[in-house]
């Protein structure tokens, strides 16, 4: 590739690079920069003054001096496209990190694009079954749509999102795009070696900017596993699951791009373009008459307050939200959804039909009125409840345990076989143990299995 000098690296601070050029690139153009061992990449941020261009590297900058000669590429960031992706590991600039051979270049796309026309997309009009029971009946997926998993550290996103790829490609015969945005690098490596135990790695594409890596790839990297979703969308018409670990580390990544050049801070230190950064990644996500790209992202929520600034502007353009409670998990309930601030846009009856509408809603009333009485019951004991609340209590009970499920994707630590269930299977079990059909059964006879005994 021809490249044509633009000028010299006039200063370094960090992965900050001023470029003193013959002409100003376009923003967000890419650039290159090679000394005698290694090659790094820049992209333009800023416009200084006429001569003057502010650029932020993609690569760590031990290396770079001042008096480079600094190239333009001509073209923004881009990604080989083909369907050899499948099946790989790849970087921020689409090049393999799992030793195989490189994506054929015959097709580029830029990472940074427009979303589609309006007239070319498609509203989700109907839900997304999973198997995992909690989200199925109470906080269906959308198809076509974005989910948000939310929760501090440590309560299930990553296990969650790992088990979606397992069930979208065992069981829908779909494609996955995994988006590890700041992963650390022995997560992805389990990851890719757990899917191919799983053979389920050849309908997977991984993506990968590690915590170790620049800001600059850390952000970038969620537009390039975007573009590959976009491209298996468009090309193979089919299921595309689009999985985001984490989109909150993304934020993260804008805010340390945004104070290394030198913007002033916004709310509780965000970058002042939070809004808009969130919003040109969450508005690609969309489905056309090709095929659906269905998102599921992980968000880290700061010290668990759901009114911090970025879970805020993310809780906005999401379809259904799955809330993963620390009290869940310290009762050993996994998944850990909190089944009563978990929420979907599809919980209406015109969509799920009326049965199913209706158990969700009366499991969330007995969970609501167990939660109630957990203080009278903690102080006083059950007994002094009344026959009816004890029997409510009872069933909440049994409900809550039902709704705990063995994953495939952890059954070598768990030492227990993963199990789907169908979403008509999970109504009807609910509205019996509503109806008080398993009354007879304890507790621990609901906890950690897929379907109750016919």
């Amino acid at each position: 590739m021809d490249l044509k000098q633009i000028g010299l690296i006039e200063a370094a601070q960090g992965p900050v690079i001023d470029v003193r050029c013959s002409y100003l690139p376009p923003l967000g153009q890419a650039l290159d920069v090679s000394n005698d061992t290694d090659r790094y990449v820049l992209v333009a941020c800023q416009h200084l003054d006429p001569t003057l261009v502010r650029a932020i590297a993609l690569h760590a900058v031990s290396g770079l001096r001042r008096g480079l000669p600094v190239f333009d590429r001509g073209a923004p960031l881009h990604v080989p496209v083909d369907q050899a992706c499948l099946g790989r590991m790849l970087n921020v600039f689409g090049e393999p990190l799992d030793g195989g051979m490189p994506i054929p270049g015959n097709a580029f796309r830029n990472i940074l694009a427009d979303p589609p026309a309006l007239a070319a997309t498609l509203p989700p009009t109907r839900i997304l079954e999973t198997g995992i029971k909690a989200i199925d009946l109470l906080c269906p997926f959308v198809r076509g749509g974005k989910t948000g998993l939310f929760g501090g550290a440590g309560v299930g996103k990553t296990v969650l999102m790992m088990e979606f790829m397992h069930a979208v490609t065992t069981s829908m015969h779909g494609v996955s795009v995994f988006a590890g945005v700041g992963e650390r690098m022995r997560e992805g490596h389990e990851l890719w070696h757990e899917m191919q135990d799983a053979g389920v790695l050849r309908n997977a594409l991984l993506v990968y900017g590690q915590m170790d890596e620049s800001p600059g790839v850390r952000f970038h990297v969620g537009y390039t596993g975007l573009t590959f979703a976009e491209y298996l969308r468009d090309t193979l018409e089919t299921e595309v699951l689009f999985l985001m670990d984490n989109i909150f580390r993304f934020v993260q990544a804008g805010s340390e791009i945004s104070g290394l050049l030198g913007r002033m801070p916004a709310t509780v230190g965000y970058q002042p373009t939070l809004l808009s950064e969130v919003a040109s990644l969450q508005e690609r996500i969309v489905s056309t008459r090709s095929g659906a790209i269905t998102a599921v992202q992980a968000v880290y929520v700061p010290a668990d307050d759901m009114s911090d600034p970025a879970v805020s502007t993310i809780l906005g353009h999401l379809d259904s939200v799955v809330i993963l409670s620390r009290q869940q998990a310290a009762k050993g309930i996994y998944p850990a959804v909190d089944p009563l601030r978990s929420s979907s846009r599809m919980m209406d009856h015109h969509v799920l039909g009326e049965r199913h509408y209706r158990v969700a809603r009366q499991v969330r009333e007995h969970l609501s009125r167990y939660r109630e009485l957990e203080d009278i019951i903690a102080m006083l004991g059950i007994e002094e409840l009344s026959q009816e609340d004890r029997r409510i209590v009872e069933r909440a009970r049994r409900l809550q345990r039902y709704l705990s499920q063995p994953f495939s994707v952890v059954a070598d630590h768990s030492g227990i076989a993963g199990v789907s269930v169908p979403l008509e299977q999970t109504i009807a079990d609910c509205e019996a143990l509503i109806e008080g059909k398993y009354d007879h059964l304890s507790e621990a006879d609901c906890y950690m299995r897929g379907a109750l005994p016919s």
